[in-house]
């Protein structure tokens, strides 16, 4: 049985799975949204409600893995932990109180991660893709090169240091203004700029060859938007394809609301209705630079992309063992003679 935590700016997230075919089956999940990057943008730190909080969500997390069963798990932390000067006090509290041994991943290996576990929703019928993960506290882009035998290999990945709750703190969220939500938008361009000029990326999606996979509550809560969905439901959003244009203007009609017009909206809700502008403005900002005319859900990730390696460093250990046992000499003992 496997475990695979996923702790980032925003959101705690858990998925307990067992080995299915090539794929897994999901046996238990739990995910939380914490906060525990709450105010870090403007003190450094990480505070003592927000380390409150995720103890609480992550010790329900130990004690479902331990139910399960779980034999093998790896619990990682993304950007906020990464930026917070009392991460390793916090880590530290964290493996005493809950067991758990958290480890603070690069940027690359966290866009590496993400890829790999969206990976069953690509379509290899284009020549590239462009998968994006919009977090609390970073956003990563991922430029994939996919090929003819359901492979793809990492052409280009960048970590852009904004996500929602970042850019929230910094513009705005329960009051967001046009002026606020222009900046937003500019404040993530100069890096989408930056990756496009490294990859063409833009000449490929004219020559429509690129599939757009977007992976993040920030889509993922667009996409119930768009449904008109009176509850989330994975069922229905999960790989679900969206007009871009139409994604564009619920985007607009969003940043132009009021936070209780946000909060009536029921795959928003008050957990999400001060940060879902700052999500809308990194989306409206990739469409300006790559109008791609659909782009793919993906109610997956990270977690997904643990598993995948676990999984797969699993398989390895066992072929490993197969094969040094067939190494062994058959060695045939002679039968002992016995004196007449």
């Amino acid at each position: 049985m496997y475990g695979a935590v996923d702790l980032g700016t925003n959101n705690c997230r858990l998925l307990v799975a067992k080995p299915n075919g090539k794929s897994f089956r999901v046996v238990d999940s739990f995910s939380r949204i914490v906060r525990l990057g709450e105010g870090v943008s403007l003190t450094g730190r990480l505070s003592d409600d927000a380390i409150e909080r995720t103890i609480e969500a992550l010790a329900i997390c130990a004690e479902k893995m331990r139910r399960c069963g779980v034999t093998r798990m790896r619990c990682v932390a993304t950007e906020v932990c990464r930026k917070a000067d009392n991460s390793e006090a916090f880590l530290t509290r964290v493996r005493e109180e809950c067991g758990i041994d958290l480890v603070i991943i690069s940027t690359g290996e966290e866009a590496a991660l993400a890829a790999d576990g969206c990976t069953p929703l690509l379509d290899y019928r284009n020549q590239n893709a462009l998968v994006f993960d919009i977090g609390g506290g970073s956003t990563e882009l991922i430029w994939l090169g996919l090929g003819r035998k359901k492979q793809s290999e990492v052409l280009g990945w960048t970590s852009i240091p904004y996500g929602v709750v970042t850019l929230s703190e910094r513009h705005g969220g329960v009051v967001v203004t046009e002026g606020g939500y222009s900046n937003m938008i500019a404040d993530v361009s100069s890096y989408i700029d930056a990756f496009e000029e490294k990859h063409s990326i833009a000449s490929a999606i004219r020559d429509g060859k690129v599939q757009m996979l977007g992976t993040s509550g920030t889509v993922t809560t667009l996409a119930g938007v768009h449904f008109g969905l009176p509850r989330y439901n994975r069922r229905r959003v999960d790989g679900a394809w969206l007009n871009a244009g139409a994604l564009i203007s619920i985007c607009r009609r969003l940043a132009k609301s009021d936070y209780e017009e946000r909060v009536a909206e029921p795959c928003i809700g008050e957990e999400r209705a001060d940060l879902v502008v700052s999500g809308c403005a990194i989306v409206e900002a990739m469409h300006a630079r790559w109008p791609v005319k659909k782009l793919r859900v993906a109610d997956r990730g990270l977690r997904e992309g643990l598993l995948h390696g676990m999984m797969r460093v699993a398989d390895d250990d066992q072929k490993a063992t197969v094969e040094s046992v067939k190494m062994v000499p058959d060695v045939t003992l002679e039968t002992p003679k016995v004196a007449p």
